[in-house]
């Protein structure tokens, strides 16, 4: 390297500086640049052209010197480091070191120059060597790769979270249209952060587009919607049966033709900026990733980085062919169910190890469960903040962060269901639940179930009283609800039942304000009203009630539909084993 002063005539903005667009602010610079001049050295190489040199790092100080020469008149040299030419990957690593000293670039800018690097040759680790990151934050950033554009965009303006972000460097091309679809109709709630999380793998719904099989022999049921523009099968487990027998007979395809067949498991994503394209004549191989709704995606001729370099440095002959499987798809077949026969005969004599099997399938999920959080969408926001500000979800949340921590979880992962990322998957936290006594288990289980508990739905009237559910021990009105009532038989009803009749009589004519008023008054014990504690609406007391006949009350309609069962007056016996 050498130092050398340049004028300012001789430099331009190097394509490999991580900056290259766009004007850079100079302003916090200027000041300090006009008293004592530009006293860092910037980094450049040789460019086209005689006594010309491209600006590495330094493209802020550059601008700042080409401001007060403006301003002056005068046209300084600039002191400059100068480093070899044509080396990309050194400018860009110069770039970066940089310009991360100096201030973070946005996550968007990195993956860029980060890419660019892989490009010349750079792997992941080497990055991270070189930046002081871990190899985890390089391969986080180079997965933004798999974002359309537009999301990419999005993110760099901080339209959307890093939590929101990372769920979709998961999802496919298609279901990132997707959700850009919701996110561009004002008339839906577009999922984000965890919600995302449960849209974008929790759902059982499998359209039909995703089929490897020929769909007009398909013996299950396919579900249309009532104009037949789209259509999705009905029963996700004969839609898996049929549509790993297609993914093994194409699998099989590519053996007989003589690649070697990679069956990624479902829902692990191909990062094809781990890989390399490679022909089969050289060892590349077909990878093929299906997604847990159904989506296959076949990538041909490819090897892994690291078999790349082994092969470039003649590690790995060229001359290798696929070795061809010991035995046949169907022979495999036959084997399978075979022994899935005999251990599910075993399983059903040992209910313990049914019962944490069935947690951990609830938790991880696989190609025959799908078990969705209830996603609690709101219908306005003042609605989502009184919800998530309830002492009900704050007792619900602490006791699903001890849960959490039972099982070794993140604790900010936000729900315990689909919140397992351990190495293993299924058979994983298999081994773990069967290390914790029965008592732990039926905890986990507890937190699961109460996840994945749809809202709305009939079984909340049947588990109300069960449980011993007491609304006005966790809830207390606010002015989400009472915002909301604006019908004027029911505001009146409603002014009777917490002010009195008398009241209610007097102000038969005020406006719906100023009873919404006086009901808070009431309830807070101000404007010399007395307070009134624990006062519940009768929608959702349990049982529910209604204040008129006009009927329309969904959970005075789904408790009166379940009014006929004998409700069991205690809950169930704890679990024996089986004789």
């Amino acid at each position: 390297m050498e130092l050398k002063h340049i004028d300012l005539a001789s430099l331009c903005i190097s394509a490999a500086n991580m900056r290259a667009k766009g004007k850079p602010d100079i302003s916090n610079i200027l000041p300090s640049v006009r008293v004592r001049g530009v006293l860092v050295p910037l980094i450049v190489r040789p460019a086209e052209g005689e006594d010309r040199f491209e600006i590495v790092a330094g493209k802020r100080r550059y601008h700042a010197a080409l401001a007060v020469a403006e301003e002056s008149g005068d046209r300084e040299a600039l002191p400059c480091a100068v480093i070899a030419a044509g080396d990309d990957a050194a400018a860009l690593e110069a770039s970066l070191i940089e310009n991360v000293a100096r201030l973070d670039p946005d996550e968007v800018t990195r993956w860029e120059s980060f890419t660019r690097l892989v490009k010349e040759g750079r792997s992941s680790e080497d990055i991270a060597l070189t930046f002081g990151l871990t190899d985890l934050q390089v391969k986080r950033t180079l997965a933004l790769g798999n974002l359309l554009p537009r999301i990419r965009g999005l993110y760099r303006k901080g339209d959307i979270d890093v939590a929101t972000v990372r769920h979709l460097t998961l999802a496919t091309k298609a279901r990132q249209r997707d959700w850009l679809a919701l996110l561009d109709d004002p008339e839906v709630r577009c999922p984000t952060g965890y919600q995302l999380k449960a849209w974008l793998f929790g759902g059982a719904s499998i359209p039909v587009s995703a089929a490897l099989f020929d769909v007009a022999a398909y013996e299950g049921e396919v579900v249309s919607d009532l104009f037949g523009e789209d259509r999705w099968f009905g029963d996700t487990a004969t839609f898996w049966t049929a549509q790993n027998a297609a993914i093994e007979a194409k699998a099989e395809g590519y053996r007989e033709a003589g690649w070697a067949v990679s069956v990624l498991p479902t829902d692990e994503a191909f990062q094809t900026w781990e890989h390399e394209r490679c022909p089969k004549r050289k060892g590349g191989r077909v990878f093929i990733a299906v997604s847990v709704r159904g989506d296959v995606a076949i990538y041909e001729g490819y090897i892994s980085l690291k078999e790349a370099r082994k092969l470039a440095k003649g590690e790995v002959s060229q001359d290798d062919k696929p070795v061809r499987p010991e035995i046949s798809a169907p022979i495999q077949n036959y084997i399978d169910l075979h022994r899935h026969a005999a251990v599910r005969a075993g399983l059903a004599n040992q209910p313990s190890l049914a019962l944490r099997l069935m947690v951990a399938h609830a938790i991880v999920g696989s190609s025959l469960w799908s078990v969705r959080v209830e996603p609690q969408r709101a219908a306005s926001d003042a609605i989502a903040e009184s919800v998530e500000g309830s002492s009900a979800e704050a007792k619900f949340d602490e006791k699903r962060r001890m849960v959490l921590a039972l099982l070794g979880f993140d604790p900010e992962t936000p729900t315990v269901t689909r919140g397992y990322d351990g190495e293993h998957g299924l058979a994983g936290l298999l081994v773990r639940l069967i290390e914790l006594p029965d008592s732990d288990v039926m905890d986990v289980l507890a937190i699961v179930m109460s996840e994945t508990l749809e809202a709305g739905s009939t079984v909340i009237e049947l588990l109300g009283p069960m449980v011993g559910t007491g609304m006005a021990k966790v809830w207390q009105a606010d002015d989400a609800l009472l915002d909301l009532v604006k019908d004027r038989e029911v505001l009146g009803a409603v002014l009777a039942e917490v002010a009195g009749t008398d009241a209610a009589a007097a102000n038969i004519t005020a406006t719906g304000k100023v009873k919404r008023q006086i009901i808070r008054d009431c309830l807070s014990g101000t404007n010399g009203r007395a307070k009134v504690d624990g006062w519940v609406p009768r929608w959702m007391a349990f049982p529910p009630a209604a204040y008129t006949e006009r009927g329309g009350v969904g959970t005075v309609t789904r408790a009166a539909g379940i009014a006929e069962i004998d409700h069991p007056a205690e809950q169930p016996e704890p679990m024996r084993q089986a004789a």
